[in-house]
């Protein structure tokens, strides 16, 4: 009886081959507004995200409304921020409000070329004026049977705020996703300390993806100059191919923060 012993590994091979892969970008986009709100630009900003290409955009700082932006500024889009943004090419959206103030909100927002079956804000603010969110989307990729989990993140600036949040980031990672589902973790973090790495691998299993095919993650703040890894994309059951750092131009003039972009192969 022949035995083909390399069997198993054609089949792995064909798996990995066969397996859907999709392109994730995160950004904080200041809210369409050049560092020290100088300029508005957030058309410029749109058309350079068009390029990317990517499947799904989590975005932070997203104005849902502004009523005085909008009487002042000529180009002010007439739609929410994230509609504006994902127009034709992001079918899918969703918006998690995390600052209310008088003349309008902002959040986080998650652009999508795949359904988003489902989603939730969490406010995970802590006592004070910072308001902080953390949004679940659940995803539905055609001709694949398991539903994709991303969690569109925007942490504090304390430290402690950003231990109790990682808390509960790293408790939402167990009760709302299931424990063999692909989960995207990526966003915000102010993890200038680089304390997140090894909380969220030790009690969420998620690895930080420019920590593992660089050995650090990507630094991308300021992003005329980045000396701070502030922006993170977190990854449990599924793999990732050549993330990379967009270059300075024109993204320093676009955002303060450097936008990350990763092929994912669930």
């Amino acid at each position: 009886m022949y035995n083909d012993q390399n069997a198993p590994m054609r089949e792995t091979a064909q798996a990995a081959a066969e397996a859907p892969r999709l392109t994730v970008m995160t950004v904080n986009i200041h809210k369409g507004f050049t560092t020290f709100n100088r300029r508005f630009i957030l058309p410029e900003l749109r058309d350079a995200v068009r390029k990317i290409g990517a499947d799904v955009v989590f975005m932070q700082e997203v104005l849902g409304t502004h009523e005085g932006h909008g009487k002042k500024i000529e180009d002010w889009p007439d739609a929410p921020h994230y509609e504006f943004l994902a127009d034709s090419i992001w079918p899918q959206f969703a918006y998690g409000r995390n600052m209310v103030y008088p003349k309008g909100h902002h959040g986080n927002a998650v652009m999508s070329k795949f359904p988003i079956v489902e989603y939730q804000n969490h406010d995970v603010s802590i006592a004070g004026p910072e308001k902080r969110g953390l949004l679940h989307c659940v995803l539905k990729i055609p001709g694949y049977q398991q539903e994709v989990h991303a969690i569109c993140v925007h942490l504090g600036l304390a430290e402690a705020h950003r231990q109790h949040q990682l808390d509960l980031l790293c408790r939402i990672s167990h009760t709302e996703v299931p424990a063999d589902a692909p989960l995207i973790v990526a966003g915000d973090f102010n993890d200038w300390r680089r304390r997140a790495n090894d909380k969220l691998w030790n009690d969420a299993g998620l690895r930080e993806i420019f920590v593992t095919a660089y050995g650090e993650p990507a630094k991308t703040f300021p992003a005329i100059f980045p000396v701070l890894s502030l922006d993170r994309i977190y990854v449990r059951n599924c793999s990732v191919h050549l993330p990379v750092v967009l270059p300075r131009k024109p993204w320093s003039h676009l955002s303060d923060h450097a936008p990350l972009v990763a092929e994912i192969h669930l």
